[in-house]
């Protein structure tokens, strides 16, 4: 689901550059995954190219989450009660969907 709209409160420069980064290199990793698929590579050697793909998004998740806290929730709960709670329930569902 994509939330069409909205706009992160703040976004620190060098981690939004960490992050450009990280997914320019992944996108280069997929299309490796896609050339290893279609010359019929190995399926143990794919399997650690897509293991190191999945970590390179995690990692992407991880400063994406520590902005959001830093920056999105700390500015709700400031907001007051009511904006608050919205970001509360946010978080507890950002938890559920991404502690996997």
């Amino acid at each position: 689901m994509i939330a069409r709209g909205r706009k992160a409160a703040s976004v620190d420069p060098d981690a939004k550059a960490r992050n450009l980064k990280r997914l320019r290199r992944i996108e280069g990793q997929v299309r490796g995954l896609q050339r290893m698929v279609e010359s019929d590579r190995y399926c143990a050697d794919i399997l650690d190219q897509v293991s190191s793909v999945e970590e390179a998004l995690r990692a992407v998740g991880r400063e994406l989450l520590r902005n959001h806290l830093k920056h999105c929730a700390t500015r709700a709960m400031q907001a007051g009660a009511e904006s608050a709670e919205a970001m509360a329930e946010e978080l507890l569902d950002l938890v559920r969907r991404h502690a996997r």
